[in-house]
């Protein structure tokens, strides 16, 4: 018959030692999982960095670029830039997938303080460079203003075809700059003064 007490034991009870806290572990370094050792510490801001994503000739490729983009762009703090280059890396891309029968990538890059977005595809042809006369397109039409929203938005572009060769498969990279706004000078001594 069962008492609904766990059953009890012929030895005595052990005082067990208390074990010390756990130190918290968000506030231990990360640890690679391969090597074990810390990882690096963050790059600083001002220092250089590349990403680059490849996908294929998909209509989801331009989408999973904005993302990527994104979290790249919030997670080294340049998320003022980030809509900025979100819409023209879309543009890039999205024309890279309707208009060329291949992969494409787009790459970023930052050289404090300009960011460099370049989307690469096997399509040789080049849009009319910035400078040119503009392509007039209707009101209506579903297309056709991605160059112009280029020419608008970014601070510099411009792009250049690829010959197939030993380095890749050819093709072009379209690129364009945002650079980082200066922050406004501290007021000197003398203009807090008058």
């Amino acid at each position: 018959m069962s008492t609904g007490q766990p059953p009890t034991s012929d030895r005595e009870p052990t005082s067990a030692s208390p074990t010390p806290p756990r130190p918290t572990p968000h506030l231990l370094p990360a640890l690679d999982p391969l090597t074990g050792l810390p990882h690096p510490p963050p790059l600083p801001f001002a220092a250089p960095w590349h990403y680059e994503l490849h996908f294929p000739c998909d209509p989801r490729g331009p989408g999973i670029a904005r993302v990527t983009l994104r979290a790249v762009l919030d997670a080294h703090g340049l998320a003022q830039l980030a809509d900025r280059a979100e819409l023209l890396a879309s543009e890039l891309a999205t024309n890279s997938v309707r208009h060329t029968k291949g992969p494409a990538s787009v790459r970023l890059q930052w050289l404090h303080p300009v960011l460099r977005v370049s989307v690469w595809d096997m399509s040789p042809d080049l849009p009319p460079m910035s400078g040119t006369a503009p392509r007039v397109v209707g009101v209506e039409a579903g297309g056709g203003r991605g160059m112009l929203i280029l020419d608008t938005v970014a601070d510099r572009w411009g792009g250049c075809a690829m010959g197939e060769g030993a380095c890749g498969p050819g093709g072009k990279t379209i690129w364009f700059e945002l650079n980082l706004p200066a922050p406004p000078p501290s007021p000197t001594a003398s203009a807090l003064a008058a």
